[in-house]
């Protein structure tokens, strides 16, 4: 997906967040839950992979029962150094409010994270302060075009 959407969303002359380049990219397995008190509170689920962190929303944040599935909406791509992002996004800027760290750590592909995405099962352990084990994000399909973009996080 690349980084051309996450800048196209925002005017770095007014928001804190980092603009990210390619020069920063580099492959490693980190992750990044931030509580994020946007026009609704919600919780931004990052993984690091291919030069960027790829990006879910999860409006109820990350469940720590198995049993419990979760929302996960996938949205545009951020720059590695969004990863220690906390601050005040400003009001009336994409995303307007409060961002801050809620849980870091390493994740593991169980399978080929790239073939994962593509098939819209992406497995891999996550070991972090808060969240450990097995998790995965499924692509689920519905009847319409935003139904198609949301996937369920579990932990497995």
């Amino acid at each position: 997906m690349g980084l051309r959407e996450y800048h196209r969303k925002r005017d770095f002359g007014r928001t804190p967040e980092p603009r990210g380049d390619a020069a920063a990219a580099r492959d490693g397995h980190r992750f990044v839950v931030q509580k994020h008190a946007a026009s609704r509170l919600h919780y931004d689920f990052r993984l690091e992979l291919d030069g960027t962190l790829k990006s879910w929303a999860v409006p109820k944040g990350p469940s720590l029962d198995p049993a419990e599935k979760r929302l996960a909406m996938q949205t545009e791509d951020h720059p590695i150094g969004y990863a220690d992002f906390e601050g005040v996004i400003p009001e009336g800027e994409y995303g307007g409010g409060r961002v801050v760290v809620w849980d870091q750590g390493t994740w593991r592909p169980i399978d080929d994270p790239q073939t994962g995405m593509r098939k819209g099962r992406l497995a891999f352990t996550l070991d972090g302060e808060k969240l450990h084990g097995r998790w995965s994000l499924v692509h689920i399909h519905g009847r319409s075009a935003r139904d198609a973009r949301r996937c369920r996080s579990t932990p497995a």
